[in-house]
């Protein structure tokens, strides 16, 4: 039996399906399950009738299966993508027919088609991709994420552990690891899982495993109507899409992380932990990264052993996994940056900048004071809040709160980012306490701006989080802010500029 679908079958799809273009000008894309046709505004998925150790796509029925359970799954977080599926049958008469009469012959995905141009990693590729729209894929996942049902399902280690077996077996069969190598690299990992194992069991035990995308890195999300859309998500087996929601979302970060993305993997787990509050789970994410990089870098060591063309750059794929498996094994102490400065000085386009550079992958968790303050009033970042949000009583309750959350996310060993004004001493004083209280390193960035670029770049915001105005920077000018103590940055100039300049000085803070 051929492992592509029968040439009829694709030959009635590509005449009765794509209004009128010549079959001859549909493009035919095969993956190593699927044979995909794209013509006009239309694509059409086959499964490829293979066996293989992790799928069976042999029979008819199984295929008209798998592609409802597809469009059932995608339609989650694209439905506009996903039209619907089609049975090709066979009639009395023995002609081929779609949806008709006759016994089933195969099944077809019938799919919106897209620029591919839109597809995340081709931006990423070109340098287009943009902060904004990583920290909206961000809340997109953390909304889907949000919503979905707990699995019916115990042991959360039990199944990382099944990930790690499926890995060493893999990299048991390829020649393009040294044997102590690879012994070191699983055992690397068996340790980390068996200091997480009590963590990951109670994560599965509160709900956290749950029927996710599967599959979700840069080539599986595409932009619509100007919105990231996740889609393709893995299909054919519940065992591996039903994971913890945060081994889901590492597939995107380490992707990133793996580009040279460190700030955009950053800013997808900010805007994440943003909308769901599951910062209980940050000890994870670096394992979690790592295994998912260890899984890329048995894939590519597979698919090099069969030779072929692309074997070379295959190993060296496979090789450049590997080596990130380990860094993520392997984390940089968690430590806190307290970026202070008056209004208008920059200060969250510079914790944005140096988060991925502080602490355990994918960086810092960044904590502003703009953001509780509206939180705690209910609102949206965007939203305007009234002068009496602003009173001193109200300013201490935001500080005392942004040194609690970030004492909670130092005491799970990662990293923070402190965002707020921090113009009374004793507003900086408390924050280096936290540290202290933890036992981390402390880092404090004071951005220095002239008061009347203060006042121009305040006068210019639009939908920002910080609610000061012109009339605000004055005031804060005129009050004494103490001796600041804290290393003191260039805060004029390009944003790109200033950005390096507390990058650098982070760096040699280490």
């Amino acid at each position: 039996m051929t492992d592509m679908p029968d040439e009829a079958v694709v030959r009635l799809l590509k005449t009765e399906c794509f209004g009128g273009i010549d079959p001859q000008a549909i493009e035919t894309v095969r993956t190593h399950i699927s044979l995909l046709l794209l013509g006009g505004e239309t694509a059409l998925k086959l499964k490829r009738p293979v066996t293989l150790p992790y799928v069976d796509f042999s029979r008819a029925e199984t295929r008209l299966v798998v592609c409802e359970r597809e469009v059932e799954l995608n339609r989650r977080t694209a439905p506009m993508l996903y039209r619907g599926v089609h049975r090709i049958t066979r009639q009395d008469d023995g002609t081929l027919a779609i949806d008709g009469p006759g016994d089933l012959v195969d099944a077809v995905v019938a799919m919106r088609r897209f620029d591919e141009d839109s597809l995340l990693d081709r931006q990423a590729e070109a340098g287009e991709l943009t902060a904004s729209l990583v920290e909206r894929l961000g809340a997109v996942i953390a909304a889907f994420h949000r919503d979905l049902p707990a699995a019916e399902t115990s042991g959360g280690a039990a199944r990382m552990a099944g990930v790690l077996d499926v890995n060493e077996a893999a990299l048991a069969t390829t020649a393009v690891f040294e044997r102590d190598a690879v012994e070191e690299f699983n055992g690397r990992f068996r340790e980390e899982l068996a200091r997480l194992a009590p963590l990951l069991d109670r994560r599965a035990e509160a709900g956290f495993v749950r029927r996710g995308h599967g599959d979700l890195h840069l080539r599986n999300i595409c932009v619509v109507d100007g919105e990231p859309v996740p889609f393709d998500c893995l299909e054919f087996s519940e065992e591996l899409g039903t994971t913890d929601v945060l081994y889901d979302l590492a597939f995107l970060l380490m992707d990133l992380w793996h580009r040279g993305l460190e700030d955009f993997a950053n800013l997808a787990m900010n805007r994440y932990l943003d909308v769901t509050g599951d910062e209980a789970g940050l000890p994870v994410l670096p394992f979690f990264m790592a295994v998912r990089a260890a899984v890329r870098a048995h894939v590519g060591a597979t698919a090099a052993s069969g030779g072929g063309p692309e074997a070379d750059e295959q190993r060296a794929s496979a090789r450049r996994y590997f080596d990130l498996a380990l860094d993520l094994l392997h984390p940089a102490e968690p430590r806190l940056v307290a970026v202070g400065g008056l209004s208008g000085s920059g200060k969250s386009t510079v914790a944005k900048a140096i988060a991925a550079r502080v602490g355990p992958p994918p960086g810092a968790r960044t904590i502003s004071s703009d953001r509780i303050r509206k939180r705690s009033f209910g609102v949206s970042p965007e939203t305007r809040l009234p002068a009496d949000a602003y009173r001193p009583k109200v300013t201490q309750a935001v500080y005392r709160s942004l040194a609690e959350a970030s004492g909670a996310v130092l005491a799970l060993g990662h990293g923070v980012v402190a965002d707020a004004t921090f113009e009374r001493e004793g507003e900086r004083a408390h924050i280096e306490a936290v540290a202290g209280q933890a036992d981390t390193g402390f880092l404090g960035l004071w951005l220095d701006v002239p008061a009347a670029e203060l006042i121009r770049r305040v006068a210019a915001r639009t939908g920002d989080p910080s609610d000061a105005t012109p009339d605000v920077v004055e005031r804060q000018l005129e009050r004494d802010h103490g001796a600041i103590g804290w290393t003191a940055v260039d805060g004029s100039g390009p944003p790109e500029t200033v950005a390096r300049r507390a990058r650098e000085i982070v760096a040699a803070s280490r």
